[in-house]
């Protein structure tokens, strides 16, 4: 099978104006909007210590994709990210054009993000505190705060059901939406530069979780994860997973540097973006 970089830019490419003209995104068969996490832009300071996932994308056929995604050392939540205004214009707004696919990496962040809550309310902390521990036959479960996951995956949904709407309200209603699982970070004192990170680690030290058990907590919560997105592949019309778990080697808890299949604790490197640039290129190819 042919395989074809696909040019990346960002939207003050695709608008022009003043001495910028507009790049000829006309050229291309397929045209596909992007919008997400660090996955998709960066995910160390500085940049060129690693690069993204959707660089190294090759796919079959000639493609552009309109790139809205931001700095992952922001770690913005994915409602920040679905609802700001440059990516609505493009889906649709004033300047927006029919898509082929509209790719989205998120929720990864939200996970993260929510680990460090240690909020006296259980239903507002994804890890227990220690005197919550259940039995230790549960194996990771005795960790994780069910209410907690409750309001987590309650909350992803309805900023992913309101992604669908704003995808239907337009020209783009009822387009291809491709969004991708996580692989399984393994928890680790290896930050991604200029004091952004750890963070796994350090959640997990909060609540006095033993590093021998770090990574099956970790295994756990990007587990559910994965279930959660695949449930919205079910669960909303033309809705699709890039499944990616259980695609990199892990790197060992106790390296503080690059290793295996990551640059970093929660971002892949070069090596490891293309294994899953291939996995998106499989389910591209067949969706657009």
């Amino acid at each position: 099978m042919t395989r074809i970089r696909i040019e990346l830019i960002v939207p003050q490419q695709f608008e022009g104006g003043g001495e910028l003209p507009a790049f000829p995104i006309e050229h291309y068969p397929w045209k596909c909007l992007a919008q997400g996490d660090s996955w998709f832009s960066i995910g160390a300071i500085p940049p060129f210590l690693t690069t993204n996932l959707l660089k190294g994308l090759e796919l079959s056929t000639g493609t552009c994709v309109v790139s809205c995604a931001t700095p992952g050392a922001a770690l913005r939540r994915m409602a920040d990210t679905t609802r700001s205004r440059k990516f609505l214009q493009l889906l649709n707004g004033t300047i927006a054009i029919k898509w082929d696919g509209i790719l989205l990496s998120g929720g990864g962040n939200d996970l993260i993000e929510a680990l460090s809550s240690t909020d006296p309310d259980p239903s507002l902390r994804l890890l227990r505190v220690q005197g919550e521990w259940g039995d230790p036959a549960l194996g990771p479960h005795k960790y994780v705060s069910e209410p907690g996951w409750d309001t987590f995956s309650g909350h992803l949904r309805a900023v992913f059901d309101a992604l669908i709407q704003e995808r239907d309200k337009g020209v783009n209603s009822g387009q291809p939406l491709i969004l991708h699982s996580y692989d399984l970070p393994a928890p680790r004192n290896a930050p991604a530069g200029l004091n952004f990170g750890p963070w796994l680690c350090k959640a997990l030290e909060a609540f006095a979780i033993a590093q021998s058990d770090w990574n099956m907590v970790a295994e756990e919560l990007f587990t559910r994860l994965h279930k959660l997105l695949g449930d919205f592949e079910q669960d909303f019309p033309n809705v699709h997973l890039v499944d990616t778990l259980h695609t990199l080697t892990p790197a060992p808890n106790d390296s503080g540097a690059p290793s295996a299949d990551w640059q970093n604790e929660i971002h892949p490197s070069e090596a490891g973006y293309q294994k899953l640039s291939d996995k998106w290129a499989t389910v591209l190819n067949g969706v657009l």
